[in-house]
């Protein structure tokens, strides 16, 4: 199945067109900004599709929902669900979180894989998963000293906009972990193959808010992800 990947909820805009049995990224572009995202989506996505031989052979559309901006969310989220509704494909959502642990979820180590992005004030919206998928604690927002708490005495890769950060932390608590994989934006890629995976129906594209203390996103334990 070939998919169209979109990401605007954080520090780029960056669209993807993924063909998951040839295992190939026909074409992909991202583009950092803090701002500017409605403008810069659009062409994109038309340029990704053109370079790919058009929208005809797409079978599905995958856009990240956070959490992240409101008004770049709603840009991405937005234009799927137009694209999926023309088309008459489904459009599944990826927690941005997860979209940040896909390329890790392909090189398989011992230990935990932390997602952490930015929330302000001290704080991040954090998700911890193990090496093969399987839900350690649930995405919700954390001081950084509780992140590091959660993270315990487990190797531990770091992954997200505020992974650096965490990892700071982490060593100020003598906790030593990999923030080499730590980026400000998710690697589009990843965020097709995980979107192929996806079951429309447990994965919808609609806006993640996570707020304390009683917002907890439902989503089943393995997470899905595509074969590299």
């Amino acid at each position: 199945m070939r998919i169209l990947a979109i990401d605007t909820s954080r520090g780029a805009a960056s669209a993807a067109v993924y063909d998951g049995d040839a295992r190939l990224a026909f074409a992909r572009e991202s583009e950092p900004m803090s701002r500017g995202h409605a403008e810069a989506l659009a062409p994109m996505v038309e340029r990704v599709l053109k370079a790919s031989g058009g929208a005809a052979a797409l079978g599905k559309v995958a856009v990240t929902v956070g959490p992240g901006s409101f008004t770049g969310l709603r840009i991405g989220v937005a234009m799927a669900k137009a694209i999926g509704l023309t088309l008459e494909i489904p459009v599944v959502g990826v927690s941005t979180l997860i979209a940040y642990s896909g390329p890790l979820l392909d090189d398989p180590k011992p230990g935990v894989i932390a997602s952490a992005i930015d929330a302000g004030h001290g704080h991040v919206y954090f998700h911890l998963i193990d090496s093969k998928a399987k839900q350690i604690f649930p995405p919700r927002v954390v001081t950084l000293r509780d992140a590091v708490r959660a993270i315990g005495g487990s190797p531990a890769r770091v992954v997200g906009d505020a992974g650096a950060a965490l990892a700071e932390e982490a060593r100020r608590a003598g906790v030593e972990v990999d923030a080499s994989a730590a980026a400000a934006y998710p690697d589009i890629v990843a965020v097709a193959r995980i979107g192929l995976a996806a079951d429309p129906a447990a994965w919808p594209p609609r806006p993640l808010y996570i707020k304390p203390p009683d917002a907890h996103p439902p989503r089943e334990e393995a997470i899905a992800r595509a074969e590299p």
